[in-house]
């Protein structure tokens, strides 16, 4: 059995008195699947605050100007690295699911254009 994370370990979490805050549906989703993957034990919480802060440092590096604004781009980032490296996805199916939900972005974007 594995432990409940401990959400003061994650560098730059977006919190409020409640709890994590997030700004579209699918933050939530990426959060709600980290701990879910994490309390399954196909990783630490260890390992997932470390890869998460070196994700958020080599965004720093790049440029990043590290407002918070796309904290959630970079846990995605992070989940898929582990994914990648516990061998639980490929890059071509992390890449084929990435372009279904941007074209399921897209098609919900238009839909909102043309029925406003």
């Amino acid at each position: 059995m594995t432990s409940q994370p401990d959400l003061h370990q994650l560098p730059d979490l977006p919190v409020d008195d409640a709890g994590p805050v997030f700004k579209a549906p699918w933050e939530a989703k990426a959060f709600a699947l980290a701990l879910q993957l994490q309390q399954q034990g196909l990783f630490t919480w260890n390992e997932w605050a470390e890869t998460l802060g070196a994700t958020l440092a080599a965004a720093r590096d790049a440029g990043d100007p590290d407002t918070g604004e796309n904290y959630y781009e970079h846990w995605l980032a992070c989940l898929e690295t582990l994914v990648k490296d516990k061998g639980l996805a490929t890059t071509a199916l992390l890449a084929e699911q990435k372009q279904k939900a941007h074209e399921a972005q897209q098609a919900l974007h238009a839909h909102r254009h043309t029925h406003s």
